[in-house]
């Protein structure tokens, strides 16, 4: 089966290679340390703390797998030349400022891709309600965007790259 191509910023592909580095170096190891541990304590048929450390490694294996698939098909966003071509609209990487109409609020996010998603910290996703509707767009423009408690309206303020 083929992986799945995703887009990520220059950011967000640092980000996966530190947690990849930090994965297979120190957590294996540390890992490692814990097995070693666990197997001196004896029969391992009824050792909680081997059970939990070989269940610990096999987390750790996996999502360093998942990490390598993603970044081996990973599309930087800043290198798509085709994202790059239209610098007025709106595409994953950049900065926007929205104004909430009917609250008045103004917002700054970076849109980002879901891997790199973190809302709290001001990064929304291309494929959430805001990030799907404002993609293509351009400043000045009013969106509607379709949430779970009804429709809202932003308009865009400024993009920044």
């Amino acid at each position: 089966m083929a992986e799945k191509i995703v887009s990520l910023t220059l950011e967000g592909k640092a980000k996966l290679e530190a947690e990849l580095a930090e994965l297979k170096s120190t957590k294996r190891e540390e890992i490692a340390e814990k097995i070693k541990v666990a197997r001196s304590y004896g029969d391992l048929s009824e050792n909680s703390e081997y059970d939990e450390a070989k269940n610990e490694q096999a987390i750790v294996e996996s999502r360093i797998a998942t990490l390598e698939a993603t970044l081996k098909n990973a599309v930087i966003v800043e290198d798509d030349a085709d994202v790059s071509a239209d610098e007025d609209k709106i595409w994953l990487g950049n900065k926007i400022t929205v104004l909430d109409v009917e609250t008045g609020e103004e917002l700054v996010y970076d849109i980002v891709s879901s891997i790199e998603a973190d809302p709290m910290n001001g990064k929304i996703s291309d494929d959430s309600p805001l990030g799907h509707a404002i993609l293509g767009h351009q400043a000045g423009q009013t969106i509607e965007v379709e949430a779970p408690i009804g429709v809202l309206q932003y308009k865009i303020l400024k993009v920044e790259k």
